[in-house]
């Protein structure tokens, strides 16, 4: 899941990036409204944390722009502003939600986590395909009666998979999605995280997630 956070409190802003990240996101930063705008319009994010005093364009402004554009990837308010006419404010501009500063990351994460179950596919938070199960709640997954210990990077993109069974998944496509804007891996490393996830899921059956010959990777669902 890629998650962008727009916050002008560079240190804040940095310690809730490395959160994030130690949670198995994919997290990209922007300290003012402007460049928030830019990023939110230029990469598909799943989630915006989005601060409402911010330099060179304000959140709520920020967010009503993004509406009006058709952009309804959830929002995530975090302000110090803490009136009931500040919330209603926020919420009316077109967030999903509302943190006040000060917060507790386990509070913060919790609500990520519930922002992002709202926009599955499925209320069912356990993805299946075959004998595969991934509880999206536990973070979890099963192979069989086998309980499998997977990286957050590895996790993060066996999810993607089960989200998208029978879709042809382009190398662009999980750059895009697993890793943030300043990623400058190797050209394989990619195929390096796949080659994992493939020791670590497959069996006697064969691999569960085919090579798709100049394309890219597709999670076989039967």
């Amino acid at each position: 899941m890629k998650i962008l956070v727009v916050e002008d409190e560079e240190k804040l802003a940095n310690i809730i990036k490395r959160g994030l990240t130690e949670e198995g996101y994919c997290v990209d930063v922007a300290y003012d409204g402007e460049s928030g705008e830019d990023y939110a319009k230029f990469a598909p994010y799943d989630l915006i944390i989005l601060d409402i005093m911010l330099p060179k364009k304000d959140g709520i402004t920020l967010c009503k722009n993004l509406r009006e554009e058709g952009i309804n990837v959830p929002i995530l308010m975090l302000t110090a502003k803490d009136s009931i006419e500040d919330r209603v404010k926020g919420l009316d501009s077109g967030a999903d939600d509302y943190l006040v500063k000060p917060f507790d990351f386990n509070e913060l994460f919790a609500r990520v986590r519930s922002l992002l179950r709202r926009e599955s596919f499925t209320k069912n938070p356990k993805l299946q395909v075959g004998d595969l199960v991934l509880d999206t709640l536990t973070r979890e997954v099963w192979k069989g009666d086998k309980k499998i210990k997977l990286t957050p990077k590895e996790y993060n993109i066996l999810e993607y998979f089960m989200r998208n069974p029978k879709i042809v998944v382009t190398r662009t496509m999980l750059e895009e999605k697993m890793w943030d804007l300043d990623f400058e891996g190797s050209s394989n490393v990619i195929d390096v995280y796949i080659r994992r996830l493939r020791k670590k899921i497959d069996d006697k059956d064969g691999s569960i997630i085919e090579t798709v010959r100049g394309a890219g990777y597709r999670l076989r669902a039967s």
